[in-house]
């Protein structure tokens, strides 16, 4: 067993091997660094969220009902009507979970096309800033992509027909327009959103914590940035 003098002295060694100065790293290792940051949080952020109740059972990314129909649903529970209510949530977290693991192969291909600018560009950015590149280079295309999946898993469990059921009855009091977007996009807006809010939190951590990566690139580049 190590004494504890040497064990500090090792910890320490460590540590100071991954605090190099920004400017020292090669684009190379800069942007390959970065990379695998990115492939990490993708496949962290999409295995939490594509399981069941990987929308439904986290308070930060679960889908509620839209707000037009908030009044709709506090009026059925008040008349005892909760369970209604309820069922349409989770078919919409339901589909949201089964969507989005789909996303994963397009986040990775932005990666790929990073280019050295864009990596330094998020490398000095903010605490999102990756996130943020995400959100620029894929969204159109994910919104693409995952739409048909959330039409597919909305057709099996009906939920379009009954949120249009909430809707009519919304209208017919006032609280919902017609020309409101339809139950699937708005599904699929929200798993994105769900999406790149797990993701930010993934890319966050690994800034805190560069030292808990899984690779030693990862560690070395994002240790640069703690100095």
């Amino acid at each position: 067993m190590l004494r504890p003098s040497l064990l500090i002295m090792c910890l320490l060694f460590a540590t100071s091997s991954y605090a190099l100065d920004l400017g020292s790293l090669t684009n190379k290792d800069a942007t390959g660094g970065l990379r695998d940051a990115l492939v990490q949080a993708v496949g962290s952020a999409v295995g939490k969220l594509g399981v069941a109740d990987g929308f439904l059972g986290n308070p930060q990314v679960k889908i509620p009902l839209p707000d037009s129909l908030k009044k709709v649903e506090k009026g059925m529970k008040m008349f005892g009507m909760g369970k209604q209510t309820d069922e349409p949530v989770t078919r919409m977290n339901r589909a949201a979970e089964a969507a989005v693991p789909e996303a994963k192969d397009l986040l990775v291909d932005s990666v790929k096309k990073m280019s050295v600018d864009d990596a330094k560009a998020i490398l000095t950015g903010g605490d999102d800033s990756a996130t943020q590149y995400f959100k620029k280079t894929t969204s159109a295309a994910l919104t693409q992509k995952l739409l048909p999946i959330v039409q597919d898993a909305t057709a099996k469990v009906q939920l379009a027909q009954q949120y249009d059921k909430y809707a009519e009855m919304g209208s017919r009091f006032g609280v919902v327009n017609k020309d409101q977007a339809n139950i699937e996009q708005y599904v699929t807006q929200k798993t994105l959103d769900g999406l790149f809010t797990m993701m930010a939190q993934e890319e966050k951590a690994i800034r805190q914590n560069p030292l808990g990566a899984s690779t030693s690139l990862i560690k070395k580049v994002f240790g640069a940035l703690g100095n």
